[in-house]
């Protein structure tokens, strides 16, 4: 009997094969499904009987999640014994923490090579992500599912108790509990191959092409007419070992839920419209797979493609995980090679001392990371491989990552202490502030008052204040549920079908993706101006002459609903929020084999299910197949004899009254 199928919910989610220069990263079945006998392995002993004791194999493990990690999947990694893997979600997380990303994330991708700061090259000065063991880029040759419902957990459990289960040191008697579990991978190799291969299936219509491209949008803030503006920048997806599985709770929400804030603050600021400078509030998609936002955007400044140019660029200001603070201290950054440079080092001078002074009175202390210390992973690196420019990055470590959960499915709202009373309806969650909420706003203030003065601005900063409350209400968005009151009042009636239950901040194929949808309507939401323009107007502002179309966007969004009624109160919605291609370069240049900008692709596949289900022993399934095999040619013999007979066997018996003359 069928245990769960993923296209009736989210319970299992499988792993992708995900192709990069030179290998393939790949988790898949065959394409017929992968079947072997469950086996519950709750510590690392009981591997022993799938490696070797055990009579029946292969075997489909279920594995504890506690025990998730590259020891263990290294031992079962290229045996027979082994056909697949269900990886039980562990509650609460591992306490050692849990990280299937690299020690040295985007490694050969950022700013320091063998000619740029060699010394900083490869994390040989910082190890940022010493959790790291690196799964998420190993290939497994048989699938491995995540499980998340813990009664379907149990279901598998209770079945391979009652069949499965050794007794006496002896095997156990069939029938058994087996599971089946399909994931079938179209790709194949790496990139290379799969894009020369698409690339002549689609030339000459052959076959449907095997593999997608990692794209999205990233999200640029300002008005189009720059003057020289400060970028404050930062990245919105996430990741895990596990498809679509990326909360990313602190590697990417906390960041760009305060960036967020700090634009809403900086936009309620009186003078706003008196700053000598725009700035421009950068939200990058794809930067977990190797900067492909940021390099895309660089690659387009280069290439007179964006309104921008990389010599505008004013200043750089990133925030990279600013959640786990100790003692309230943010981290800042710097590029110590570029700063050898005496006018780029007066300038990050004064951007350092701009954030330092601005975070005075406030609940946030400020320190510089020194100039021993290189950027860490950012896109900001991106920036600088092309030119310098003066910048700093913001984070809550000076050193390795506070972040023990970096790039998985552990890096959760309970991962940044976010708790709520218990009780509460969801709209009360919704608007409950909690203290993560009003530690992140102090961040945002702070933020927002250092680009204010980076942007021109000379009057007193203390009126500029991020709302906690706002912040609550994204957080809850982005990482609790993304279909609530707020969210839904905001967007535009014909997407709101993107609001699902679990928030995840996975890049994907899918252009755009629910994030960055909702990251561009909350921007526009919190920076924008509400205009008194009709639905037609709205949707059209070329056919209104002051609509100004060049500068700005329109939104027609679906408002908040009228007290005691079902109906909503729409309106428009304007504001300079555009997206901007989060497209890798390599592909538009078909360089295929790129080591310069990011190559990644993800397989397509026809369905991702499980089922579990009693086997016979194989004497038995011989029995039944030769039994099966004697009936048929038995029948075939009888239908054959039948036939041949028919005129004596079926013959019309001759009337007895009838006379002959």
């Amino acid at each position: 009997h069928h245990l769960f199928s993923l296209g009736q919910g989210v319970m299992a989610s499988s792993r992708p094969a995900l192709l990069l220069v030179p290998f393939a990263v790949t988790v898949f079945s065959s394409i017929s499904g992968d079947t072997g006998v469950i086996h519950v392995v709750e510590k690392e002993e009981d591997l022993n009987w799938v490696l070797a004791d055990g009579p029946h194999p292969p075997y489909m493990i279920l594995l504890d999640g506690n025990l998730f990690n590259r020891r263990v999947m290294l031992q079962l990694k290229g045996t027979s014994r082994v056909s697949g893997l269900a990886v039980a979600i562990a509650k609460p997380s591992p306490p050692q923490g849990f990280s299937p990303g690299l020690k040295c994330p985007n490694d050969g991708f950022g700013v320091y090579s063998k000619d740029y700061g060699p010394q900083f090259a490869h994390c040989n000065n910082t190890v940022w992500n010493p959790l790291g063991s690196g799964l998420s880029y190993e290939d497994f040759d048989f699938p491995i599912f995540l499980l998340e419902d813990a009664n379907e957990t149990q279901v598998i459990k209770q079945c391979y108790q009652d069949h499965n289960v050794p007794r006496d040191g002896s095997g156990p008697e069939y029938p058994l509990c087996a599971m089946q579990l399909f994931s079938h991978m179209h790709a194949v190799t790496s990139t290379v191959t799969c894009m020369r291969r698409s690339s002549l299936q689609s030339t000459f219509s052959i076959n449907p092409e095997v593999i997608d491209l990692l794209s999205q949008y990233s999200i640029p803030l300002s008005a189009c007419a720059f003057l020289t503006p400060p970028v404050h920048a930062l990245q919105i997806d996430s990741h895990s070992f596990f498809w679509n599985i990326a909360p990313g709770a602190e590697s990417a929400v906390s960041s760009f839920v305060t960036h967020l804030a700090a634009a809403e603050a900086l936009h309620k600021a009186s003078d706003v419209h008196l700053l000598q400078r725009n700035i421009m509030f950068t939200f990058f998609q794809g930067e977990t797979f190797d900067y492909i936002g940021s390099s895309r955007m660089v690659y387009d400044m280069e290439k007179d493609k964006f309104p921008l140019r990389l010599d505008n660029i004013h200043s750089f200001v990133e925030m990279n995980q600013v959640a786990l603070r100790n003692a309230s201290v943010l981290w800042m950054h710097t590029d110590p090679v570029s700063r050898l440079n005496k006018s780029v080092e007066v300038q990050v001078r004064i951007l350092l001392d701009i954030l330092s002074n601005s975070s005075v009175g406030a609940n946030v202390t400020l320190q510089e990371a020194g100039y021993s210390q290189p950027l860490p992973p950012s896109s900001f690196q991106r920036f600088l491989r092309a030119r310098h420019i003066p910048g700093v990055v913001l984070t809550d470590h000076r050193t390795a990552f506070q972040n023990r959960y970096y790039q998985s499915m552990y890096d959760t709202p309970e991962n940044i202490q976010m708790q709520y009373p218990e009780g509460l309806s969801p709209e009360e969650t919704l608007e409950y502030v909690t203290d993560t909420a009003k530690s992140l706003a102090e961040v945002a203030t702070v933020v927002a008052r250092a680009l204010y003065r980076l942007a021109g601005g000379a009057n007193n900063t203390s009126a500029i204040q991020a709302d906690p409350k706002t912040v609550s209400r994204m957080l809850y968005g982005f990482l609790i549920k993304m279909n609530n009151s707020w969210f839904q009042s905001i967007i535009k009636p014909d997407i709101k079908g993107i609001l699902g239950d679990v928030p995840q901040h996975y890049v994907a194929v899918s252009s755009p993706v629910n994030t960055t949808y909702l990251v561009q309507y909350v921007l526009a939401n919190l920076t924008g101006t509400v205009v008194n323009l009709t639905k037609e107007e709205c949707l059209n502002p070329e056919k209104t002459p002051s609509s100004e179309k060049e500068l700005y966007e329109y939104a027609w969004v679906q408002g908040s609903l009228e007290p005691n009624s079902t109906a909503r109160v729409p309106y428009c919605v304007r504001s300079t929020v555009r997206l901007s291609k989060a497209l890798s370069p390599a592909f538009e240049l078909r360089q295929w084999g790129s080591t310069e900008y990011s190559t990644w692709t993800e397989s397509r596949w026809k369905e991702i299910r499980a089922r579990i289900f009693l086997v016979a022993s194989k004497e038995l399934e011989i029995i039944t197949l030769v039994v099966g095999i004697a009936i048929l040619i038995f029948s075939l013999l009888t239908t054959y004899f039948i036939n041949a007979k028919a005129d004596v066997l079926f013959s019309i018996p001759r009337d007895p009254g009838a006379v002959a003359y």
